[in-house]
């Protein structure tokens, strides 16, 4: 596993990541950390590596976009000075030209997006041991529906932006197609977002395959 004894891990993102974790800093008690795939990621390493003792720390904010990201990284990423950090990051940017089209000012276009994100990589890999990038999704099996394709599409420039620096990626689009292919997408999540928590532990595992966690 790619997370040495005394790692402390930091993960950062929108709602999903939030989950109703406690302020300013969500860790220690496994309330604080929320209610989704961080909780399950902190549970699942203790149980499979208790030796480690790794620190999992969640600083996700509800609403967020990378623009957001970007305000915040001083004080909630760098002054908390991780080992790791995992960012996903990327459905409210997307979103938000579906449910808010006309309030132009807000949208985060591909073209920040990629910039602002790999601004993000590039200030923060020399001061850790390492980087997850994880993809943005939307629960929706046909990839021809519209906001499903302009999620791929964002989830395509993580994958270059993870390619570019050599992080870890985790495919999260991926990850659920496997259960979709059997399950309809209201059983996940009732907007196709916010997962119950048969998605968060798709996220979770998803997560530790990608860091090479076992058991």
């Amino acid at each position: 596993m790619k997370l040495a004894r005394n790692c402390k891990l930091l993960m950062i993102g929108d709602s999903i990541t939030d989950c109703g974790r406690a302020r300013p800093v969500g860790e220690a008690r496994n309330d604080a950390l929320g209610n989704g795939y961080v909780l399950l990621v902190n549970a699942l390493l203790q149980t499979a590596y208790p030796a480690q003792r790794i620190r999992v720390m969640n600083v996700g904010t509800s609403g967020n976009t990378v623009r957001d990201l970007k305000a915040r990284w001083d004080t909630d990423v760098i002054a908390l000075k991780p080992d790791w950090v995992s960012i996903m990051i990327g459905i409210n940017d997307v979103w938000r030209q579906f449910d808010s089209p006309l309030r132009r000012e807000e949208l985060v276009l591909p073209r920040e997006y990629r910039a602002t994100l790999d601004e993000l990589v590039v200030r923060t890999l020399p001061l850790v041991k390492g980087l997850v990038l994880m993809t943005p999704y939307y629960i929706e099996p046909n990839p021809r529906d519209a906001m499903r394709a302009r999620m791929d599409e964002y989830g395509g420039i993580v994958k270059q932006v993870a390619k570019k620096h050599g992080t870890v990626l985790v495919d999260t689009q991926a990850a659920f197609a496997r259960v979709l292919a059997t399950m309809y997408p209201a059983e996940l999540a009732w907007d196709r977002v916010h997962p119950n928590m048969t998605g968060h532990m798709v996220l979770a595992k998803a997560f530790l395959k990608a860091i090479g966690a076992k058991g």
